[in-house]
This record gives structure tokens, sequence and C-alpha cells, in this order.
């Protein structure tokens, strides 16, 4: 069992995973802003993002990187993935020798193209690193619901161990040896749940959204395929799972921002009025990027970026899915 926790973003996801750690070892939360921090310490409470959810009295937050990541057995990165990179770099001086870097991020790297453990080996190598994910929307998490995750390590013994820290009564956790699968699910979902939301936005029910959710699973499972991905695991927690969270709930920044579009809302206008980051915006040109390198369609995640970069209305690209080329139902996807 690690004896220390680190985790860097204090975020609601971040915040909600360092209150899941300190219920079983020490674990200090990062803040880049000092007034957070120490308001975290004096209340006990992420008013910022979690306001309606105490956090444990041993848990500690700061806005010193040196101070958060001394002595931790365990290191979580769990900023955004336009920042990660950034903030891993001044991290790296004060990351112990051996912990485990563990990434929260659904994104991939606009510029690269590369996931955040691939940033991760290239920023602070020879050290074991994976990711957190699944259907886990952070109130509900604090909230105590039950829920379910994976940890995604290559190295199982250490997921073995990482699975014992997050754990907890109401939060399941299992392990997969796939990391490129969980993390690409992840990132692509997102995506899916712009699409959704603006589904909903422009007033269509169940079939439609249930069309967009399986169709967008194809995408999901086409693309991670080809990028190294197992087919079991966009059936699982961090695909599946995730997918049908984020692109049902009110709580999903990514439908949220999909349901503004879809009302006749600009971008600008919708991020203006967000305090959270919704990855989905920033990763959707990326998962493009990465589909046309592996020659690949990805009809549903080409609209969405069309509305997002590139003036398209969101009422207009429900008729450019419906109108594409008919096509067998399991086309391109591996059996």
């Amino acid at each position: 069992m690690a004896t220390k926790v680190a985790v860097v973003g204090a975020g609601s996801w971040g915040t909600a995973v360092a209150a899941i750690a300190a219920t079983r070892t020490p674990t200090v939360l990062w803040a880049r802003r000092p007034d957070l921090a120490d308001r975290i310490n004096a209340e006990h409470l992420n008013r910022d993002y979690l306001a309606d959810f105490p956090l444990p009295p041993g848990l500690h937050a700061t806005s010193s990187l040196e101070e958060a990541l001394a002595d931790a057995a365990v290191v979580v990165m769990g900023v955004p993935s336009h920042g990660f990179r950034d903030i891993l770099t001044e991290a790296r001086p004060h990351l112990p020798a051996n912990a485990p870097i563990v990434s929260l991020t659904k994104g991939v790297e606009q510029d690269s193209l590369k996931r955040m453990t691939q940033v991760i080996e290239e920023v602070a190598p020879d050290r074991a690193s994976g990711v957190l994910t699944g259907p886990n929307l952070a109130k509900e998490i604090m909230a105590g619901q039950p829920a379910a995750s994976v940890v995604a390590m290559t190295d199982q013994a250490v997921a073995a161990d990482l699975q014992q820290v997050f754990s907890t009564d109401a939060f399941r956790v299992y392990t997969n040896d796939d990391v490129v699968g969980c993390e690409l699910a992840g990132a692509l979902k997102n995506v899916m749940a712009i699409a959704s939301g603006m589904a909903d936005g422009m007033g269509f029910g169940d079939n439609t959204r249930a069309a967009l959710i399986t169709r967008g699973l194809a995408e999901l499972t086409r693309l991670g395929c080809a990028l190294g991905g197992q087919a079991l695991t966009f059936s699982g927690l961090a695909g599946m799972g995730d997918l049908v969270a984020t692109c049902i709930s009110r709580q999903s920044r990514n439908r949220h921002v999909g349901e503004q579009l879809g009302q006749g809302r600009t971008i600008d206008e919708v991020i203006a009025e967000m305090k959270m980051v919704a990855e989905g915006v920033k990763t959707s040109r990326a998962v493009v990027a990465l589909a046309r390198q592996a020659g690949l369609e990805m009809p549903i995640a080409e609209q969405v970026v069309a509305v997002l970069y590139e003036g398209k209305k969101a009422v207009d690209i429900i008729p450019s899915l419906m109108r594409r080329e008919a096509k067998p139902e399991l086309h391109g996807i591996t059996r």
C-alpha cells in the first residue's frame, strides 16, 4: 500500500480522486492557485468545483509542487491535456524516483497528437505510467454513490497496488493491461458526447441519442484498435461505460457544450461561460487528425470538428450523417 499519494490538479475530478485516496493513505492535493489551496485547508471544501462535498480532514492542499511531491509513492496527474506537459515538466525535478504516474486526463495533446502516457514517457521516462478512467462523474463519487473504474498499467503488479489505493466500499476499481485502449477511449468519448449534446439541444429523442452513442462506440473502437488498443476494452468501463455516462449526464461538460451548440449558440459564447474545461473541444481536432493518419473515417467526430472550428451549424450535422453512403454495421470493426 502506498504511503503517500500526490494529486496534481485541484479540479473536480482531481479533488474527488484525492478524497478517495485520502480515505486509505496520506494524500496531498496540488492547486495552482495559493488562495484555493489555503481555502481547502481552512474549510476542508473545494468551493470552486465541489462546494457541496466536505473533504476528508486528513487531505492536505498546497500550491507547492515540491511539497506535494516530496516522498510520494504515487503521483496522480489531474490537469487538462493542454497544460499536462508544462505542469509535468515543472514537476519533474521533484518527482520521486520510483513513483508511478497515473493520468486522469481524458484528452490528446493537440500539436503532437500524443496520449498523456506518451507525454509522461517523454518528460519523465523510465517509470511506470498508466490511467485511471471510467464512468466517474465527480459529484456522484463524492456523494458516495456506487461506481466503478479501471486502472490501466502495463505492469500488472503496479496496477494491483494502485487498485488497492483507489478502491473504497463505494468505488470499485478493476485492472486492465490495455493502456492504449483505455486512454484513447477516455479521450474519444468526449468528442461523441458533444455530438450527443447537439442532438439533445435540437430536441431529438432517445432513438437519436441511442444511435449516436452506438455509432460513436463504433468510431471509438475502430480508431482505438487501429492505434493499438484491444477491441474488448471498448465494450468495458473505459469505453462503453464512460461513453454512456458522458453522453447522457446533465453533469457532463462535453454534453453541455453540445447541447448549447444544438440550441444555436456559438462555441465562443459557450466556453466563455464555463469554469471547467470540456476536453472534447480541444481533443476533437486531434482525434480527426489521428484518424486521417490511420486512413480511417470518423464521421461523427468530423462533424463535431466542422461545427466547432469550421463554421458549420449544428442543425446541419444530422442530415450530413444520415445521407452518407450506406455500409454494413460492422464495417471496419475488428471481430
